[in-house]
């Protein structure tokens, strides 16, 4: 279904064909003409799906650029996503001119939001805590507000975001489009998209991958020490270039990661209790392959989209199906085949039932590797960090940094990997059997005419 068939204007349209966008997602080509339509809607989508285009071209489609007012909310439940999701607002309104789209997230410091909502906007994306702080110090002012996002709500809700959702509603007009975005349904959801919709069309989509192309193998432990010693067995037989350990409680993710580490893996955790720069911290070095193993929550990890996962698994199984396919369905996407292992006692062999059911599959318990089986070295990753000390604000470009690293004496540009330049600092990729002369390359020279201190991360 092309996008010029459901009523979208013309400068939307051409932007859509410069980017190459032509054909919907079956979560767009659902909810386009609804949300077009000024109807309330409530999708089930999950990261990748293309949700962010849906709702970002129906509420872009309604925008007047000449009322400069706050015309639109999105609600995020993190910084990351809220800032993913701006950044595709931006690109999908290039068509359209003097356009202001502001991020209003926690995190960060408050003083530049307070300037820029002086100086006003059209569209505002951000996380309802901060929201909450600009609205109760009469900063932010929604009287003209006219679609209001909820982007991952089940995940607002899972962080504790419910009270503060209710006090930006109280701030919003009732007369609005509210479009509901979540990739489970939990009663907490349809419990609040009764109490805060009117009429709303629902959609729903399959998920983006298909879970039969998804290898599954389940493990039956007898408590949580055999947990331990299984999930470190697995991991030495697969030895996982890039592997996602779920946990259902925060603490279990510190003693995990911390065995793991302690047994010699490359990990990371990533828990709720993390502060938002070691979480970007965690991600980048998890994304760019520096750490094969990363420990996590759901609640952590939702959002998390990182390519060619090698490996899922679950220590111990989600509390419902649906969050078990989400979980297992971040390896083996883009028709590669994944694999998911899931640990379990037999206390918990009741939830396999459910599966089976929502699967349609049968599960055998499989008999673990023994230590016969496997070699006990963990594998160490190919690629590490490099810290460095600078970035947008000092006019860093990733060019720069790939230029001082493969510049006179320096190392091969096979030997770089991904380069992420934030505000104030730099993180770059490479492979380890050169990361002293890459450390040396960058403080010992110079970027953009200015030394940088440079440092490698170790996990």
């Amino acid at each position: 279904m092309a996008f010029s068939s459901v009523g979208l204007s013309k400068p939307l349209v051409d932007n859509l064909a410069s980017l190459g966008y032509e054909q919907m997602t079956p979560i767009q080509a659902q909810s386009l003409p609804a949300i077009i339509a000024g109807n309330d809607v409530i999708a089930q989508a999950k990261t990748g799906s293309g949700k962010t285009a849906a709702f970002g071209l129906g509420l872009l489609n309604k925008l007047d650029v000449k009322r400069f007012r706050i015309q639109t909310m999105v609600l995020c439940p993190t910084r990351e996503l809220a800032d993913q999701v701006a950044k595709e607002l931006r690109k999908l309104a290039r068509g359209i001119h003097n356009i202001k789209i502001l991020t209003l997230c926690g995190g960060v410091p408050m003083g530049p939001q307070i300037g820029s909502l002086e100086h006003g906007a059209h569209i505002i994306v951000g996380t309802p805590g901060r929201i909450v702080d600009h609205l109760e110090r009469g900063r932010l002012h929604l009287d003209d507000l006219t679609t209001l996002v909820l982007d991952e709500a089940d995940r607002m809700l899972e962080m504790g975001f419910s009270a503060a959702l209710d006090t930006i509603l109280d701030y919003t007009p009732l007369q609005r489009q509210t479009l509901l975005f979540s990739a489970t349904f939990p009663k907490q959801i349809e419990q609040m998209a009764k109490d805060i919709m009117v009429t709303p069309v629902t959609v729903k989509v399959a998920s983006t991958h298909d879970t039969h192309s998804i290898e599954q193998h389940f493990y039956q432990v007898a408590d949580n020490h055999a947990r331990l010693a299984a999930l470190k067995l697995l991991l030495l037989k697969h030895r996982p270039e890039s592997a996602v350990v779920f946990c259902n409680m925060r603490r279990e993710t510190q003693e995990v990661a911390d065995t793991l580490a302690a047994a010699g893996f490359s990990v990371l955790e990533l828990n709720g209790d993390l502060e938002q720069r070691d979480r970007d911290q965690t991600l980048i070095q998890f994304a760019n392959k520096s750490a094969s193993i990363l420990v996590a929550t759901d609640v952590a990890a939702r959002g998390l989209d990182i390519d060619a996962l090698d490996l899922v698994v679950n220590y111990q199984l989600a509390y419902d199906s649906e969050v078990h396919i989400h979980r297992i369905g971040r390896t083996g996407r883009a028709g590669a085949k994944g694999q998911a292992l899931s640990l379990y006692t037999e206390s918990e062999a009741h939830k396999l039932v459910a599966l089976e059911d929502t699967l349609g599959i049968t599960i055998d318990s499989e008999a673990l590797p023994t230590p016969a089986d496997v070699s006990m070295t963990p594998p160490e990753p190919v690629m590490i960090t490099i810290h460095v000390d600078a970035g947008k604000k000092q006019k860093i470009r990733p060019g720069d940094i790939l230029g001082a690293l493969t510049g006179e004496n320096g190392i091969a540009g096979s030997d770089v990997g991904k380069i992420q330049v934030t505000d104030y600092r730099s993180y770059v990729a490479v492979r380890r059997s050169v990361a002293k002369v890459a450390v040396n390359k960058i403080s010992k020279g110079k970027l953009k005419g200015r030394t940088c201190r440079a440092w490698l991360m170790n996990n």
